[in-house]
């Protein structure tokens, strides 16, 4: 089962500063490439995007170089970032960025972390002429906010940036550990209504509650395929956030669970042959198969 993982976040503290870690002791300190690497060799995972992690913003730029750095190594299986970005700086500031990604070839698309933000930085004018100029560069927009904002936040920048590829983290982050599946499921089928959204399978493990079993995930998971398809869902480790759930391999062996009685063709979907075309990725040279 050949897997492409389009949220890695690698972490080097020692290069870096994470200054929202501050307030999660477990997720101090580094999470190299050969970390996780030692984790999911041997579990299908063929590819990988590393997903910014919020560095302070006078790192961003040296986040974006660091991971060019471990691209140019070739000996990873790290093929490209999301790299961080800041729609709300003016028209020309903005530019500017979009301007110097453009010398980095590795980035293929960006985000923005909107879910510790208030809604008010992400619903001015600015922020979406510039999700729009995201738009016309080729680049895609990876959307991270809680569940209460994809109404208010998640669903008026998607009509507003109708020509921009967005993709939901994490599902939306859905209250799992509640069972809480209104009105998140409304949400995420408005959602699914606007053709330029896609969703990304990742992160789920870190809402539900300690001991969960794959059924616990089933009622989410089943409501994103039967809204979105399986042409617009991508598949992410959030590995080593998602430890804060149960490491990488326990989602993993969760996620096969959840695909088991699948088609082999829905699999590669979700697993790898959707993520290629979003992020402009190599493709993996086997087929998935199921077993």
């Amino acid at each position: 089962m050949h897997i492409i993982d389009t949220h890695l976040h690698l972490m080097y503290p020692d290069s870096l500063t994470y200054g929202w870690t501050d307030a999660v002791p477990m997720l101090q300190g580094t999470a190299s490439i050969e970390m996780y690497e030692a984790r999911v060799r041997t579990h299908g995972v063929a590819r990988a995007l590393m997903m910014e992690v919020d560095v302070d913003t006078t790192d961003i730029e040296a986040e974006i170089d660091l991971v060019g750095a471990i691209v140019a190594r070739g000996d990873t299986i790290v093929e490209g970032m999301i790299a961080a970005c800041r729609p709300e700086q003016s028209a020309d500031l903005f530019a500017a960025s979009l301007d110097r990604l453009s010398a980095r070839p590795h980035v293929r698309g960006v985000r923005r972390i909107l879910h510790t933000s208030p809604d008010a930085l992400s619903t001015s004018d600015t922020f979406a002429a510039n999700l729009n100029r995201l738009a016309r560069r080729g680049y895609t927009f990876d959307l991270c906010v809680l569940a209460s904002q994809l109404a208010s936040v998640a669903l008026p920048l998607a009509d507003r940036c109708p020509d921009l590829t967005i993709i939901l983290d994490h599902c939306g982050n859905p209250d799992i550990a509640r069972e809480a599946l209104d009105p998140w499921r409304a949400d995420i089928r408005a959602l699914a209504e606007r053709p330029n959204v896609h969703c990304k399978v990742s992160g789920i493990v870190n809402h539900a509650a300690p001991g969960w079993a794959p059924d616990d995930l089933r009622p989410y998971f089943e409501h994103l395929v039967a809204c979105f398809g399986w042409d617009r869902l991508v598949w992410g480790s959030d590995w080593p956030v998602c430890r804060l759930g149960g490491d990488v391999n326990a989602w993993l062996d969760a996620t096969r669970a959840l695909i088991a009685d699948c088609s082999t063709d829905e699999q590669a979907s979700l697993l790898s042959r959707n993520a290629v075309r979003l992020y402009r990725m190599h493709p993996v040279q086997n087929p998935v198969r199921t077993g």
